[in-house]
């Protein structure tokens, strides 16, 4: 088994991971199709089911969809132009994707969403058609966005291909067990074989570029996240709080009296910037969602910044270190809130950059997984009930208690030998057998716990 750190990590835009840059990419692959196809083709109609239905609007899926089917891409999002193509469509309902003629669509009638025909492969299922001059569909595909922006199709998703197929890798755990067994005979730590097998892939060169840029992303994002006022999009008037708190830890630096659990407070600030912005619909890194997107930039921003010698020289290993287990949980189990609830979100989340800063403060493999395991299990059964569909409560504050959770499980591991009680694995397949027990409403589709209980508006 095989994902990429490119794969876990995915440049793109807010605020849903699943629900926002999946459907969109699902769109830009139709139009693929559509190129590729000889008929011609007059119009566009597309469907949201399951936890696209639900939430689709507060997660702007209806946005993703027409500005997908318009050509635009999460990678390359111009926020800008995408106003100016949105307000066209939505005035002429024409659509003008590049390589194929305009094609008809008007959003009001063309975009169903459709509560009440569950697709059968995920909850996070959509449908794209293209017609023909007469109105009769002559093109049509299923997709399912998977979680962290992964997308197959209806026959991709039936064939396991979700799991990878390329050339082989020389180290291919499938889970922790096995990764724990290929360090101890190779002498190697979690990040150089992760690294081995990135290099077989995108060569060293391309995996220090692609790295670098992860983490500038990041870095960028809580930057901005630090600097930004207002009210987030949505209707729950939900206000910015990242930037005042920022301004207020920074007068209180250097003060003797400041109390040790400040430095809870530094760590969430960095999260919620991060998924303030997200909020907003700003640009993020998947990590392993947007939804979760604060998690692992708050945790290795707070490595950087506050912990003594530590150094910019280790930010690969850790994001390297935190994508091997992110690929086990996506592997064998779920990153999806829609599927697991947000202990496949901001649980996968916090055990990646559990890992990744124990990796970093010089933990042995034993003690890595033991610090992914400590963070993911006291994460389990965290439900995903978004008030109002918007990615803001209770998600923004939870990933900062994610990064809080993340510190705290590599410190209690490095204090550790690595010998623990329950395997990462048992704790993954827990989750995994945890969200199917789940009932539906608290899966992301808005139906449940505080999205019922706090007042919409």
């Amino acid at each position: 088994m095989f994902l990429s750190v490119f794969d876990m990590f995915k440049v793109g835009i807010g605020p849903s991971s699943s629900h926002t840059m999946g459907p969109m990419v699902a769109a830009a692959r139709f139009l693929e199709m559509m190129r590729a196809s000889p008929f011609e083709f007059h119009g566009l109609r597309a469907s949201l089911h399951g936890s696209l239905a639900f939430t689709g609007v507060g997660h702007a899926t209806d946005r993703a969809v027409i500005l997908g089917l318009a050509g635009f891409v999460p990678d390359t999002y111009d926020r800008a132009e995408a106003e100016k193509v949105l307000t066209h469509i939505q005035n002429t309902g024409i659509i003008r994707p590049e390589g194929l003629p305009e094609l008809q669509f008007a959003p009001a009638t063309d975009l169903i969403f459709d509560y009440d025909t569950q697709l059968t492969g995920h909850a996070n299922g959509m449908i794209l058609m293209a017609t023909d001059a007469q109105g009769d569909v002559t093109l049509r595909e299923t997709f399912y966005s998977v979680g962290g922006g992964f997308v197959l199709t209806e026959a991709e998703l039936a064939a396991g291909k979700d799991t990878d197929e390329g050339a082989p890798v020389p180290f291919p755990f499938k889970s922790a067990a096995e990764m724990l067994r290929m360090s101890s005979a190779s002498g190697k730590s979690i990040a150089a074989m992760k690294r081995a097998n990135e290099e077989t892939r995108v060569g060293a060169e391309k995996l220090q570029r692609g790295t670098r840029r992860l983490w500038e992303v990041m870095d960028d994002c809580i930057a901005r996240g630090l600097t930004s006022d207002g009210i987030l999009p949505g209707g729950l008037s939900v206000r910015r709080r990242a930037s005042g708190i920022y301004d207020k830890l920074q007068s209180e630096r250097g003060m003797n009296l400041t109390a040790p659990h400040t430095i809870n407070d530094w760590m969430c600030v960095y999260a919620m910037a991060v998924n303030e912005e997200n909020a907003a619909g700003g640009q993020v890194v998947t990590a392993p969602t947007n939804g979760a997107a604060g998690v692992l930039p708050a945790t290795l921003k707070y490595y950087l910044e506050h912990v003594p010698g530590a150094s910019e020289a280790h930010i690969e290993d850790f994001l390297l270190t935190a994508a091997a287990i992110g690929g086990l949980v996506k592997y064998n189990a779920s990153i999806s809130g829609a599927e697991a609830g947000c202990q496949a979100e901001v649980g996968s989340a916090a055990a990646m950059a559990a890992a990744g800063l124990c990796a970093v403060l010089g933990g042995t493999p034993g003690q890595v997984e033991n610090a992914a395991e400590i963070a993911l299990e006291h994460h389990l059964g965290m439900t995903c009930d978004p008030v109002k569909g918007l990615v803001q409560v209770p998600c923004i504050e939870r990933n900062g208690l994610g990064a809080i959770k993340a510190v705290s499980a590599a410190s209690l591991a490095l204090r550790g030998d690595g010998t623990h009680l329950v395997p990462l694995d048992a704790c993954i397949e827990t989750m995994r057998q945890t969200g199917l027990d789940m009932s539906e409403k608290y899966k992301e589709t808005s139906l449940g716990g505080l999205a019922v209980n706090v007042p919409n508006c």
